[in-house]
């Protein structure tokens, strides 16, 4: 398991961006998938944004064109890079490990998306 501080939360309005940031402290942070998170008041937490420790991504279709996960392996960060903000993307984000299922988690950062 690996622990994490996210930050870049906010309020913005329906069509702004945000640009969430994560540091990870974790020694093999550099080989280890890593991936968004969110969740919405009563849903479940869903996985949203991947990336391959070679920098391949994976996107939920919910933010597919829309958002942008990327890593900076040597200051162990991962980012999240989110455009055309709909108020459906309204949630908590939380950045983690993809595999095995995380147990631990951060405290998130929430994003309120107003119409």
């Amino acid at each position: 398991q690996v622990q994490v501080v996210e930050s870049g939360g906010g309020l913005v309005q329906a069509g702004g961006s945000l640009r969430l940031s994560c540091a990870a402290s974790t020694s093999v942070f550099s080989i280890i998938p890593m991936g968004w998170y969110r969740q919405a008041p009563g849903k479940q937490r869903e996985l949203v944004a991947r990336i391959t420790s070679a920098g391949a991504t994976n996107y939920d279709d919910s933010v597919k064109g829309r958002f942008t996960i990327s890593r900076d392996n040597a200051r162990k960060t991962l980012s999240l890079q989110m455009n055309s903000l709909k108020p459906e993307d309204t949630a908590v984000y939380y950045c983690n490990i993809v595999v095995p299922p995380p147990q631990v988690w951060g405290q998130g950062t929430q994003v309120t998306v107003s119409s």
